[in-house]
């Protein structure tokens, strides 16, 4: 903290990946590409909205004049606040504030008891949910798993259900369908009191993403637009592979990603202006060795990191990453790799950040990192306080008191602060002999051990048995409409 004129400004630590001028030049090329290749739409009800607001179409390719595009960036709502179940604000995204939470539809999960890889069931769905519900640093929650033992086409239907009914955290989720979808709504209405409450009071979050390269998908494109319509908030952000999906370069994947994202975003402003969306996605790398997503690439953390530096020049909330890895197992490099993201995402202002817990290129859930990582957020939140300078901090008179050779154990300015200091839950600080002595124990042994006592003792707020009820029967009326088809 330093004094300017008669007041103090605290100093928290922020990077940028991006120059002014190379926002600029991004931000003209995204709106070159958009007016010259423009992009391919699969619905036709949004191919006619864009034709009425003034777009070049040919077929189903659509090209964007400048002024529409610059419009619906200007309408968008710089600010989202998502609730949680109870309706009480817990997350306003905007700016550099950053929230931790997990991330989608893994297929894998290790087992907390086992330590077996498996495939994800809906359990593990209802089960992390609780361990995040019962995590301090974590903001929100999403699926992590696929269920691999309820119907396939609805699973994420199932997910919903098993997520709101074990967090009072908010909910980031999937929806394989429009159909899925409206199910998913109603559920959530249900839940939040009715469709003007849930918009009024949005606790959960739709996930969806365009088609690389320069499509809007026909599934993805009704979401977007069901959402608009009801007014609730959507992610709609590129998850495109650089090399493949794609340029390689990340200046290329940026502009690309970019004009794939504001289409979305023209979309939704048309159909409802000042429609509450979230800017970002990312640009993963394709190992060209291996032809895997790279989660733990520099190169990833960087497109990530000027894709911030984009939405903070439109002024929309982030879609970040943190505490992923493509280790196989929890182990020195999951650690190294997911930290390095929390750290990253902290210091870059992302602000709904995801991916908590992920392992094996995204396609595994680890218990031991998500535990983990959550530790690692309050070590970075702790750091991202910055250092206050006052009169009270810099102790002149404190020092002058003990003097030379003295101590400052016993002084109560001690007392008074030595509590502000991070102190770890997981992370061992002890002697070589007291952790022996402990049983040798590593932080993967501890991580399980952690996971496996929230699951045995954490008891989230129960959704009413009404609720849970109305619940069920729409999970019920899905699997009837999966087994007709």
């Amino acid at each position: 903290m330093y004094t300017r004129s008669n007041f103090k400004v605290n100093v928290t630590p922020q990077f940028r990946m991006l120059s002014d001028d190379q926002i600029a030049e991004l931000h003209q090329g995204t709106l070159e590409v958009m007016r010259r290749t423009g992009v391919q739409v699969e619905e036709p009800a949004a191919v006619d909205i864009f034709v009425k607001a003034g777009c070049w179409v040919d077929g189903r390719r659509v090209r964007f004049p400048a002024h529409l595009v610059e419009w619906a960036i200007a309408v968008t709502p710089p600010r989202v606040v998502l609730c949680d179940r109870l309706g009480r604000p817990a997350m306003a995204l905007q700016g550099e504030r950053a929230y931790f939470g997990t991330g989608t539809d893994t297929p894998n999960v290790v087992d907390p008891y086992s330590g077996e890889r498996r495939l994800a069931t809906k359990q593990d769905v209802a089960n992390i949910s609780r361990v995040v519900d019962a995590l301090p640093h974590y903001s929100f929650v999403s699926s992590s798993g696929i269920a691999s033992d309820v119907s396939e086409s609805i699973s994420d239907v199932h997910h919903f259900e098993a997520m709101v009914s074990n967090t009072v955290k908010p909910v980031l989720f999937t929806a394989w369908s429009l159909n899925n979808l409206k199910d998913i709504i109603e559920m959530a209405e249900v839940v939040a009191g009715g469709p003007e409450a849930l918009q009024r009071n949005p606790f959960c979050v739709l996930y969806t993403e365009p088609i690389s390269p320069l499509t809007l998908g026909l599934e993805a494109t009704q979401k977007l637009m069901y959402m608009a319509e009801k007014g609730l908030p959507t992610i709609f952000t590129p998850g495109l592979l650089t090399g493949a999906s794609g340029p390689v370069t990340i200046a290329g994947g940026l502009v690309q990603g970019n004009a794939e994202m504001l289409a979305g975003f023209v979309l939704a402003q048309l159909i409802r202006e000042g429609t509450p969306l979230v800017y970002g996605g990312g640009l993963l790398p394709m190992d060209m060795l291996t032809t895997l997503m790279a989660y733990g690439a520099p190169e990833f953390m960087m497109g990530v990191c000027a894709l911030k530096d984009m939405a903070r020049y439109y002024q929309l909330p982030m879609f970040h990453f943190a505490g992923c890895s493509d280790a196989k197992t929890f182990d020195q490099q999951a650690t190294i790799e997911g930290a390095l993201w929390v750290m990253v995402a902290a210091l870059n202002g992302g602000n709904l950040v995801h991916d908590m817990g992920y392992i094996e290129n995204g396609l595994t859930t680890s218990y031991q990192q998500l535990v983990v990582m959550d530790e690692v957020v309050g070590m970075v939140a702790r750091f991202m306080e910055g250092i206050e300078v006052s009169e009270e901090t810099m102790a002149l008179d404190v020092i002058d008191q003990v003097g030379p050779g003295g101590h400052f154990l016993g002084e109560k300015h001690t007392r008074r602060h030595f509590r502000e200091n991070w102190y770890p839950t997981l992370l061992d600080r002890t002697t070589y002999e007291t952790w022996v002595e402990n049983g040798s124990l590593t932080l993967g042994d501890r991580a399980a051990a952690r996971a496996r006592e929230l699951l045995e003792t954490h008891q989230p707020e129960p959704l009413s048995p009404e609720i849970a009820e109305r619940l069920a029967a729409i999970v019920a009326r899905a699997e009837e409409r999966a087994r007709k088809s």
